[in-house]
């Protein structure tokens, strides 16, 4: 009896074990759909990825150990689109792995989406895969989503519209790296197609506009100047149909209408048709509407300037057409509009509108309403970005001041003068982006954003003359300090003291024994420290040797003999080698100094500049043939004024602005008082003393020089890279205080690349005109005493970047030279025309290459000019 009953207890004991056991191990609990029920969160357990921890996956869910959520319920969707918004998965599961006690334990099942191990574009060129794998998105190591592909295909397709490819055709495919587990390779394949070509454009509606106005001419473009038809008549103009660019003209049409006074004018209809395979017909139909004239105009909210001096700004009056463009321009636009003239008094929240407040007929009144704010002060002014000069040499060139009003004319200055300073890259700069106006505080802050740039030079350069090779070294430091040279602990650049924007050139050319020059200077912008006085100091030295007359009369026998007797060695290297014949008896050394000082004038505006110099330069010759003069010193002391304007947006690319100089130099009119009879002096060269006369009339150079120089700079579009047309007219006229005592020095040597050569044009000043050797206009009679030239340039640049910049350009120019005043006739010039390049290189400067052909003869020769190319070194024409 009691064994039965332990048999039973124990029975009864196992089997509610049994029972329990079984309902705590349950491992997929029966989960209804529409059965919510609330459970709390047990524990959560990931799967599927191995290369990132459990807790950060766990955290992408947004769920937590704890958490009371229903199953099922939005907490577990919720978690699941989280997964997918991170775009690293292609598999995500959420189940409950058991329920145990109220508490669920979830498992997380996750599948990592393949990382793209290489990317390859087919059927494009090397520039165009450069583009798209920048603009496409699809980076090596990158994992790739669907929408990352879709994205990637309209990315390309939308590339090639705007470059006329419209029916390209974009496939990216996908395949499994097998190298590499869990990678894959994109093959992005494109086939461009032909270009699609407007085939004709139909144009109706338009009455009061011409149609010829539409196309434009063979080189100018119309109002479709993006939308041009194939044919002859288009030859220069893209004749592709990118539909970006027709929305473009369409826009310019509707503004050329408002210009005409067409202020209703709309497009009503516009298609383009398929009419080959690449090519396509566009259709435009125009709705002009009426034409309306201004009838009255009135002005509301002014106080600072009158009504008759806002009138004269708007610069429209009763009954003119009612020319939307012109109104936008004189209100809010144009340097000189009536925004402008409110910001240069400080207005800086100034809000000018027009309101259309009656509309009779054809006729519109006007209502001008201005808000003009409070007048706003310079609150504080950041310069970031510069690590090349101290700060007080950009915050000098500012004309704005902490506590100064706001004034939109300083500050375009202001602009202008840091851009042209040399040291920051002009491209870089966004003026826009420097005014921070604060309408709270009603001021204004300068955050001023620059971008260093290197501007120093070395140049080295080797050219072969008649007496053998000639090398020359310069070295040019544009942020020299010379209160640096000896401080300690201050801004260096290895043993080059550096950080006041100060200029010290040094320069070394030499030929051996037969050519030497050296010269050094120095220029100090801001002298002194406080105002923007310019001081310049600089000297030179050169010496020239001539050849022995042996070596003359050796080659002049050594001809003879081969051509009587048939021998010879007069092509021999001996002969020929001047070294050989080095004569340290004749010679010509030149001594030179120079000061000069500067100022910056307040009047007629900031932009405005004088200077004056005085120099002394010293001739010694010895037996030198190749002059007028040949034994003797020739002293020449010159006093030179200058007055310049400069106003350029940049110093490497201007595309906008003007240069302008006026300049005099003169020396003391010594023939006035010396007692000297110059009429009857060194005339006749067949005298013995002619020589001595000569150096005694020459010991003291007199004249006086007058010069003008002017460059004009006009961008042809508003675009960064936009054609830019260069204008620039020259002219020089070299006077005398004596007839009997013209001065053979300081005269124009003009002709060619303008570069200085060593061996004949130390008395002269080099003048280019391309399309000329060098010199030619001037060779005939040896002296140009007056010479004018103008130049026709257009310039597009090809690369603006930091210091590197290239620009290609097309000229046509004109210019000649005359022995003597009376003779000048601006009209009377020799024509030139062609093409070339220039590259500005950091630590190299300005290079450039011009092909040229000269039209004209010159100098009583019975053949052309014609082609002839310059190189360029260190200067621009």
């Amino acid at each position: 009896m009691r064994i039965l009953r332990f048999i039973i207890l124990t029975s009864v004991f196992l089997l509610s074990s049994f029972v329990t056991l079984k309902a705590q191990v349950q491992t997929e609990p029966n989960v209804v759909y529409g059965q919510e029920k609330k459970y709390e969160i047990g524990g959560i357990a990931v799967e599927g990825v191995t290369n990132y921890d459990d807790y950060i996956l766990i955290g992408l869910s947004g769920l937590t150990v704890g958490e009371m959520i229903s199953v099922p319920g939005d907490e577990i969707t919720a978690a699941v689109k989280r997964y997918w918004k991170q775009g690293l998965f292609s598999s995500v599961k959420i189940a409950a792995d058991s329920i145990v006690d109220g508490k669920v334990y979830l498992k997380i099942a996750l599948a990592m989406r393949p990382r793209v191990s290489q990317v390859n574009i087919n059927g494009v060129k090397k520039s165009e895969h450069d583009d798209l794998m920048e603009k496409m998105g699809i980076v090596k190591g990158n994992q790739l989503t669907p929408n990352m592909v879709d994205k990637a295909k309209i990315i390309a397709k939308r590339y090639f519209d705007e470059k006329g490819f419209k029916n390209a055709e974009v496939n990216i495919m996908q395949h499994d790296d097998l190298t590499q587990q869990g990678q894959l390779i994109v093959d992005v394949n494109i086939d461009k197609k032909e270009k699609v070509k407007v085939n004709k454009i139909h144009i109706s509606g338009n009455e009061h506009l011409a149609t010829k106005k539409f196309h434009g001419g063979f080189f100018s473009g119309g109002l479709l100047k993006k939308t041009n038809e194939k044919g002859f008549k288009s030859l220069f103009k893209a004749k592709k149909f990118v539909k970006d660019k027709f929305d473009e003209d369409k826009e310019r049409v509707i503004e050329k209408y408002n210009e005409l006074g067409f202020r209703d004018a709309y497009i009503d209809a516009d298609s383009v048709v398929n009419v080959g395979e690449n090519l396509v017909d566009v259709y435009l139909h125009i709705d002009e509407g009426e034409k309306y004239y201004v009838r009255n105009i009135s002005w509301v909210g002014n106080t600072l300037y009158s009504t008759e001096a806002l009138q004269k700004t708007l610069q429209m009056k009763r009954g003119d057409v009612y020319n939307t463009k012109h109104i936008r321009k004189r209100l809010l636009e144009d340097e000189q509009s009536v925004t402008n003239s409110y910001f240069n008094q400080g207005y800086v929240f100034n809000q000018v509108n027009s309101v259309e407040v009656d509309v009779d007929g054809d006729s519109i009144d006007l209502e001008i309403r201005i808000s003009e704010g409070i007048q706003s002060t310079i609150n504080k002014i950041k310069i970031y970005g510069n690590t090349r000069v101290y700060e007080e040499v950009v915050r000098r060139e500012f004309l704005l001041k902490p506590g100064d009003l706001f004034s939109m004319d300083a500050f375009k200055q202001t602009y202008m003068e840091i851009a042209q300073m040399g040291h920051f890259d002009p491209e870089a700069m966004n003026p826009n982006e420097w005014i921070k106006p604060d309408q709270i505080n009603g001021t204004v802050d300068l955050e001023v954003g620059l971008t260093p740039k290197a501007s120093d030079q070395i140049e080295f350069s080797l050219g072969w003359g008649q007496t053998g090779v000639i090398g020359k070294v310069g070295l040019k430091f544009t942020n020299f300090s010379m209160r640096n040279l000896f401080g300690k602990n201050r801004l260096h650049r290895g043993i080059f003291p550096q950080g006041d924007a100060q200029e010290l050139e040094l320069s070394a050319s030499t030929n051996g024994s037969y050519y030497q020059s050296y010269s050094i200077s120095f220029l100090d912008p801001w002298f002194g420290r406080k105002r923007p006085n310019q001081l310049s100091v600089s000297a030179f030295f050169s010496r020239q040797t001539d050849i022995s007359s042996s070596y003359y009369n050796s080659s002049y026998y050594n001809s003879y003999y081969n051509m009587l007797y048939g021998y010879g060695n007069y092509n021999s290297s001996y002969y020929n080698n001047y070294s050989n014949y080095y004569d340290p008896d004749k010679y010509i050394e030149l001594f030179g100094v120079s000061i000069g000082f500067g100022k910056r004038l307040s009047w007629p505006d900031n932009n405005f500049r004088f200077s004056a110099s005085l120099g002394y330069t010293r001739y010694m010759m010895k037996n030198w043939d190749y002059f007028i003069i040949q034994n003797g010193n020739c002293n020449n002391i010159n006093m030179t004024l200058n007055l310049s304007r400069s106003m350029l947006d940049s110093g490497m690319f201007p595309r906008s602005g003007s240069q302008i100089s006026a300049s005099v130099t003169f020396t003391p009119p010594y023939s006035l008082w010396d007692g000297v009879d110059y009429e009857h002096l060194a005339t006749d060269p067949r005298n013995a003393n002619y020589q001595n006369d000569m150096s005694r009339k020459y010991k003291w150079i007199e004249y006086h020089k007058w010069k003008f120089n002017s460059r004009f700079f006009t961008p042809l579009g508003s675009a960064q890279k936009c054609f830019v047309l260069m204008t620039r007219f020259d002219f020089g006229l070299l006077g005398h205080y004596n007839i009997h005592k013209k001065s053979p020095f300081e005269t124009f040597y003009v002709g060619g690349d303008g570069m200085s050569g060593y061996s004949s044009t130390y008395y002269s000043e080099t003048i280019g005109l391309r399309g000329y050797d060098n010199g030619a206009l001037t060779q005939g009679y040896d002296y140009g005493y007056a010479y004018d030239r103008m130049t026709l340039e257009l310039r597009y640049p090809l690369l603006l970047q930091g210091s590197t910049n290239i620009y290609g350009l097309a000229f046509a120019e004109a210019g000649n030279a005359w022995p003597e005043l009376k003779k000048f006739n601006p009209f009377d010039m020799k024509r030139s025309a062609g093409i070339g390049v220039r590259l500005f290189l950091p630590m190299v400067g300005l290079m450039g290459l011009d092909w040229a052909y000269g039209f004209d003869k010159i100098n009583g020769t019975k053949t052309y000019s014609g082609s002839q190319f310059h190189f360029i070194l260190g200067q621009e024409f």
